[in-house]
């Protein structure tokens, strides 16, 4: 089976399983396990961060730090596609109690003005603005990368106006890798940042949640009040601790599969258009959008998963457990689907 549904399918190499076998454990709810402590640590100083805390999701980090920057009644501005309002069981509002102040935006991405425009009033009438949340790269988008440099006129206003900016990096290192801006500076544009260590790393599991020491230490509170606290988690965050060490570069090659199956896409007579690859996500259109589920249908009959990824639309994700040979076989088998 060749699975494109997602880089959350990835499983764990055989060194990565070496490392976390061999980890040291102890009770991290005592702060005292000695490789979640070192994956945070090395975490934090490679982003240039002062701490880190180790968390069992990418919804739980996000969360976390909405809750931790907004109070009941507050407002959340992001995309109208963001993985924090779409995918996360309206969380914001039932963690925190805050409203959501949806922008369309450009495939995911805010610009300066889209966030300078809808920051409310100081009037009873509306929810204070409390929190932006920006996510790069934007799943929905495709796969999107941020301009850095409007990132930094984002955060330039943010803290100008005392607003948290927070960042869902889910797929961070996908952007990192291409952008080549420097991780510590891009890391300083943000409050607070969350970075999926099992997408595109590889990890079996986890996430981080990364900012300055009082908001980690907050953020600790709020993990154990939602349940999240873990004991010997070291055997699963040694997994996250290799991925950050030895995966982050080959993302490249997710990005290069990723192009080839957009030009092939762009070649079959069915499908009316492919979403711009930038990083290691391929959404097409097709052009009959009735057809969706019959070409998901007919590829599965042939060994290949993907996903419904709205009307008409098609998701393919490269990962490290895609080699060329499968994306070779992917494109002869594109090239036989009739419709």
């Amino acid at each position: 089976m060749i699975d494109f549904r997602s880089d959350t399918v990835t499983k764990p190499s055989e060194e990565m399983k070496e490392a976390m076998f061999a980890a040291p454990v102890g009770d991290d709810v005592f702060i005292e396990d000695p490789t979640v402590n070192e994956l945070e640590a090395y975490a934090a100083d490679l982003f240039g961060m002062e701490a880190a805390i180790y968390c069992s999701s990418g919804t739980q980090t996000n969360q976390i730090a909405i809750n931790v920057h907004v109070q009941p009644g507050g407002e959340v501005i992001t995309n109208e596609e963001s993985h924090v309002y779409k995918y996360e069981g309206g969380g914001i509002a039932k963690n925190s109690g805050a409203s959501v102040r949806l922008i369309r935006g450009n495939r995911g991405r805010l610009t300066l003005d889209d966030v300078q425009q809808w920051i409310n009033p100081d009037d009873v009438h509306f929810p204070v603005t409390q929190l932006v949340s920006l996510e790069d790269t934007s799943n929905r988008g495709g796969g999107a990368i941020y301009d850095f440099e409007e990132i930094k006129r984002i955060s330039a206003f943010c803290r100008t106006n005392y607003l948290p900016l927070h960042l869902d990096g889910a797929r961070l290192m996908n952007a990192m890798v291409e952008n080549g801006v420097n991780l510590k500076e891009y890391a300083a544009q943000f409050d607070s940042i969350s970075l999926c260590l099992s997408k595109g790393l590889g990890a079996p599991v986890g996430s981080l949640l990364l900012g300055k020491k009082d908001f980690i230490k907050q953020s600790r509170r709020v993990r154990k009040v939602y349940g999240g606290g873990m004991r010997q988690a070291g055997i699963i965050a040694a997994g996250g601790l290799y991925a950050l060490k030895n995966n982050v570069e080959r993302l490249k090659i997710d990005h290069a599969h990723a192009k080839a199956l957009e030009s092939a896409l762009k070649e079959l007579t069915w499908v009316k258009e492919v979403v711009p690859v930038e990083t290691n996500i391929v959404v097409a259109i097709l052009r009959d959008a009735e057809k969706r589920d019959e070409v998901i249908a007919k590829l599965a009959e042939r060994g290949i998963r993907i996903m419904a990824f709205g009307p008409g639309m098609l998701r393919f994700v490269t990962h490290l457990d895609i080699s060329e040979g499968m994306i070779d076989e992917t494109v002869e088998t594109l090239k036989e689907v009739k419709l």
